[in-house]
């Protein structure tokens, strides 16, 4: 009987579990052994394997988080400690290692895919979607719909009092969640680091809102592009040099937008993606990476995603000024 392994890595993300799940049970259906490593790439270092049960995953499918718990592992960068990795994957004779995770995780995945022997198979999660090579990642669309749910409730805030309000989201280099979430929730501006808005426009903007008698503005904040709390103090300054007094708020939306209930959509890729995954390595499919590309679901060789970055679609962006013009 072939064993695999599954891990978690790097930032968690809504749908994590469901992903985690769909491998358990596809496992165990085509007639695999099944382990699970905690702590990601940490786990892997420090000999942490377990079998995984189809009843160990019962009931997880709408839960937020990892059942296989996560985390950075700095020691992963050194190849002695990737032979280490090697070393206990090879002791617990296991066959294919499955990893979910993003872009650092995407990282230690392709460097043991070429380094060792042992077949990898990359499942892309991380609710910045700025893994390249795929349409969507998991978390994503759960991420999108917490902040849009936010932004309502602000809204209701930043209307009945007259204020600019500043978001700011998740996205130090990428701007998904932020544009995303700003076509969704018909926000006045979105600002993210991969198309940069310059201060003037920003000023201007808000000058024609208000002279048209927008009485509160509702301003989208990538992380990447600057800190809500600089921002506003900037905005304040020289909207004040232009005569223009008005109550500036901003709020940070943090660590809110990796948990919760993963969205339906989240649930459905993670599981098509899970069990996508083992049926491309019992196909013998090896150090690949699985994604959803134009409502298809792919393989890419890890060799063809690697050091390559992905950026949100210019159009949307355009559209998202186009349709929150005032």
């Amino acid at each position: 009987m072939k064993r695999i392994a599954v891990l978690t890595s790097g930032g968690d993300a809504p749908g994590l579990n469901a992903c985690i799940r769909a491998i358990v049970r596809s496992g165990y259906y085509y007639g695999l052994e099944v382990f699970g490593v905690k702590r990601g790439y940490k786990g892997l270092i420090e000999n942490n394997f377990f079998t995984l049960s189809t009843r160990d995953v019962s009931g997880i499918i709408d839960k937020g988080g990892t059942i296989l718990l996560t985390s950075r592992e700095s020691r992963f960068t050194e190849f002695k400690y990737r032979k280490i990795a090697y070393k206990n994957l090879k002791k617990h004779k296991i066959d294919g290692l499955f990893i979910i995770g993003g872009n650092g995780s995407f990282e230690g995945a392709y460097l043991l895919a070429t380094e060792f022997d042992i077949p990898i198979i990359f499942i892309p999660k991380t609710i910045d979607n700025d893994v390249f090579g795929t349409d969507y990642t998991i978390g994503f669309d759960t991420a999108v719909n917490t902040v849009v749910d936010a932004i309502s409730k602000i809204r209701d805030t930043s209307y009945s009092h007259e204020r600019i309000f500043i978001i700011e989201v998740m996205g130090r280099k990428s701007g998904f969640i932020a544009l995303a979430s700003g076509i969704a929730s018909g926000s006045d501006l979105t600002l993210i680091p991969e198309y940069p808005f310059p201060m003037y426009l920003i000023e201007e903007s808000i000058e024609k809102a208000f002279l048209k008698g927008k009485k509160n503005f509702i301003i989208i904040l990538a992380e990447g592009v600057a800190h809500a709390k600089d921002l506003r103090a900037t905005l304040m300054e020289r909207l004040k040099k232009k005569g223009i007094e008005i109550d500036i708020k901003y709020s940070v939306l943090g660590y809110i937008q990796r948990g919760g209930s993963p969205s339906a959509f989240d649930r459905i890729l993670a599981t098509k993606f899970g069990v996508f995954a083992v049926k491309q390595f019992l196909a013998g499919n090896k150090n690949i990476m699985v994604s959803f590309e134009n409502g298809d679901l792919k393989i890419k060789q890890l060799k063809d995603v690697h050091k390559r970055v992905k950026k949100p679609n210019i159009e949307d962006f355009d559209i998202n000024s186009i349709v929150n013009f005032v």
